[in-house]
């Protein structure tokens, strides 16, 4: 059996923030689904860079960095609860393939986190 692998990553807020502003980096990094979800909130930035964590911290637990997809192909959504997870499309669908992805974020004023668990699918 094969053990588990994880990844996490830690962003400045402000850094998020400031490439926010331009819109085709935007595009470049989140879904269509993120950044509608994250549109309608009064302070997106903490939630966009926890995403932004998240993907990184996905490609960390594929152990191949960002590499095969685009992070547009990769969209942190939220349920009912307000709990995170994965949809992938695209490449980064092929790259999650026979794995099941656990995440959990976290932001203070200034740093997002997250950290993103992957096991093999039996």
């Amino acid at each position: 059996m094969n053990a588990p692998s994880v990844g996490i990553d830690l962003i400045e807020i402000e850094r998020i923030r400031q490439a926010m502003q331009n819109d085709r980096f935007a595009e470049r990094l989140f879904s269509a689904e993120e950044r509608a979800f994250f549109a309608k909130r009064k302070n997106p930035y903490p939630g966009l860079a926890a995403n932004f964590a998240a993907k990184e911290a996905f490609s960390k637990a594929l152990g191949t960095g960002i590499r095969h997809f685009s992070l547009n192909e990769i969209s942190v959504l939220r349920d009912e609860w307000g709990a995170p997870y994965f949809v992938f499309t695209g490449n980064a669908a092929k790259c999650a393939a026979g794995k099941r992805f656990s995440v959990s974020l976290t932001h203070t004023d200034t740093l997002a986190q997250a950290i993103v668990l992957a096991v093999l699918e039996e």
